[in-house]
């Protein structure tokens, strides 16, 4: 199995980390943009504009037929999974490969309930990425993206092309033994990290500065390691270590997507973060009054951006 063409569906600041190596290695025409509507109309007008430089990326619409891609990358928001879905229809051959790098629990089991497990690799992203107005920032060196098969202690057929892809086009990668921990440890630095942040309305810096900030953090990341705990995801100290200090090194200016959302009055991905730990509780009995209260606080910023309130 070998990968030549490959169609990636939301540029926003994720899409925006794959995009040019992609196009810069692949054969011209076999890197495409999915798109339509303003979003194309965008694109075609303006470009994208990542760490300064302006690309042209080709475009394929929704309804484009007959030409399958070989690997399908979903980076939209979990928000708009659900339309991606049908988006991608006509770009899913009998061997297209799917990467669902969406924040959350439950990208891949959507996606392949449509399409199959046939299609799909688990897969998420870790990196600090700014995007603002159209025009991305982050440094190459630091993103990261992880994949495989749910165990990873032998590599797949589709393992070891998305691997050969990558290498070839110089994206920086780890291939887990155990996906579903990986899943949930990017899930843990979603809750503690982004959410308190963009409630806030601070840049991740502020977690150099403030006490309080961290109190909050501190606390919404306990009530995952209790549910992640309770459902057989074990933390050691090592990693919370690391996280811990690997959230102060993230550059000071940078914001959250939460927060870019809620700034530009748009609707969140709380639903995933702390609002999937707030459900989870509720199932499993464990106290989750921390993220609780982000959640419904987030919820009511969105109302009041709606103007209900």
């Amino acid at each position: 199995m070998e990968i030549k063409k490959v169609s990636l569906i939301g540029m926003g600041a994720a899409g925006a980390f794959f995009a040019p190596r992609l196009y810069n290695w692949l054969d011209k025409g076999d890197f495409r943009i999915i798109c339509d509507g303003f979003r194309k109309e965008r694109i075609a007008k303006y470009g994208i504009t990542v760490n300064g430089i302006k690309y042209d990326f080709p475009i394929i619409t929704p309804n484009k037929k007959g030409d399958p891609a070989d690997l399908i990358i979903i980076a939209t928001k979990i928000t708009d999974l659900d339309q991606a879905i049908k988006d991608i229809k006509n770009q899913v051959g009998e061997h297209t490969i799917i990467l669902g790098i969406q924040n959350g629990l439950d990208t891949e089991e959507r996606i392949a309930k449509v399409y199959g497990w046939d299609h799909m690799l688990y897969s998420y992203v870790r990196m600090s990425i700014d995007m603002v107005n159209g025009h991305t920032d982050y440094n190459p060196s630091k993103g990261c993206i992880y994949f495989g098969e749910k165990e990873n202690y032998t590599y797949s057929e589709k393992v070891l092309a998305v691997k050969a892809l990558f290498d070839e086009c110089h994206i920086a990668y780890q291939i887990n033994d155990d996906m579903i921990h990986g899943l949930w440890y990017k899930f843990l630095a979603n809750v503690s990290e982004s959410v308190p942040c963009a409630l806030v309305r601070v840049p991740y810096g502020a977690y150099r500065e403030s006490e309080h900030l961290n109190a909050i953090r501190l606390a919404a990341m306990e009530e995952v390691i209790a549910i992640a705990k309770a459902k057989g995801i074990e933390f050691s100290e090592h990693e919370i270590e690391e996280e811990n200090n690997l959230v102060m090194t993230i550059r000071y200016d940078y914001q959250s997507s939460l927060h870019h959302d809620l700034k530009a009055k748009h609707h969140t991905e709380i639903e995933s973060f702390s609002g999937t730990v707030v459900r989870f509780g509720k199932e499993m009995g464990i106290p989750t009054p921390v993220n609780s209260v982000i959640y419904h606080a987030i919820k009511a910023i969105e109302e009041h951006n709606d103007g209900l309130i």
